[in-house]
This record gives structure tokens, sequence and C-alpha cells, in this order.
């Protein structure tokens, strides 16, 4: 397999962490975003959005970070990263869309680069938005871990959730968001960053980092 993927793009950290708690491996493609490598007519052959994360699987490219890690769960269903009971993988799937659908598409990239051009915001302004989503946004996964407390997001075991919050507080961080809201947010990063598979992955261990 080959992950095309940037090393501080959250959503391809996702599946970075979805790989190495699988045990699979794959070759890491780079594709710059500060570059705008994701614009070269060679990257656009094998993604038709021009985003990363991109999943090469033989003859199969799979975009789409969720869509990645659920591809991965079913192809390669040992260990599992979503529960068997219907209703706690509904749980799952819903904190990790409350992180992927209702948070990150706000502060991405290509919308930080809008704010900051066409719509003329300075830096300041760009932040205040960026920090603003972020930390509402993290109130409601809090609230939901709050209500059924387990080691990880849902249960005792990483998942689906757990790949899709780790990187969002890497970026809450970089980006000097509070965190000191959201205490069983942070309990459960804390436990997932004690396991290999999110700690080996993070941004800067990436060979895109330097």
């Amino acid at each position: 397999m080959e992950l095309f993927n940037y090393f501080r793009s959250s959503a391809s950290y996702r599946v970075r962490i979805a790989l190495a708690l699988k045990g699979l491996p794959y070759d890491y493609r780079s594709v710059h975003l500060q570059k705008n490598e994701q614009m070269a007519e060679s990257y656009a052959a094998v993604s038709a959005t021009r985003l990363v994360p991109l999943l090469k699987d033989g003859d199969h490219h799979i975009h789409q970070s969720m869509a990645i890690i659920e591809y991965l769960d079913e192809t390669h269903p040992e260990p599992p990263l979503l529960p068997k009971d219907p209703v706690a993988r509904a749980r799952a799937r819903a904190l990790a869309q409350d992180i992927a659908c209702e948070i990150h598409p706000l502060n991405n990239l290509r919308v930080l680069r809008y704010l900051t051009g066409p719509m003329g915001l300075d830096e300041d302004a760009k932040n205040r938005w960026y920090r603003h989503w972020v930390e509402t946004g993290l109130e409601a996964v809090e609230q939901q871990l709050a209500a059924s407390p387990s080691r990880y997001c849902v249960g005792d075991t990483p998942g689906l959730a757990d790949c899709v919050l780790v990187p969002q507080i890497f970026n809450a961080r970089r980006f000097e968001c509070r965190v000191d809201h959201v205490p069983h947010v942070m309990r459960v990063f804390d436990a997932c960053m004690q396991l290999d598979a999110f700690e080996a992955t993070r941004p800067e261990k990436c060979p895109d980092a330097a």
C-alpha cells in the first residue's frame, strides 16, 4: 500500500494511526500542501480531489480519511477499530464525525487560506476563527466522553474515534487553543499517546517534517 499524505494534515495523521494500530506496512508518499504539490498534474492523475490523504492499495485509490480507515477495518479486521455492538459502533462513528465533519472542515488549510486571501482577514482574526471552532467543537466531544467515561473514546481499546481525536488535539495545541476546559478529552488523548501507534506517527516524526 501507498499513503499519499502531508505530515501536518490531521486527516493524514488519522490514517497513519489506523495503519499503525493494525500493523500494516505502507510506502509514505509526501504531498507537501504548503508547496502546493497537491495541484501538480502528477498528483491529479491519482487523486481527482487533489486532497490528502489518499490510499493506493493495488489498483484501488481511496480518498477521505474516514472512508480509508473503515476500508482498512473491513479488509484487515484485526485488531478492530470499531466495536461489534451496534450502539457502540454508532457512538464511535458519531464522535469521529463530530471532529471530522464539524470541527476540521472549518479550520483546514483551504479555509484558512481563503480567510486570509479573498476574505482579507489578518493573522490574528484567522487564529481567532480557528480557536473558536476548535474550542467550542471540543466542548461537544467533552460532554459525550464525560457522559460515558472509558479509557479511550469508546471502551478500553483504541479505535476510530481516537484516530480522529488525537490529530485534532495536535492542531489545537499548535494554534494555542484552550484545552483546559475539556479534561475528559485530554485524559483520552494522554492515554492514546502512551501507545506507539499514536506516538511514532506524530507529525514531527514524519519523513517530510524537516
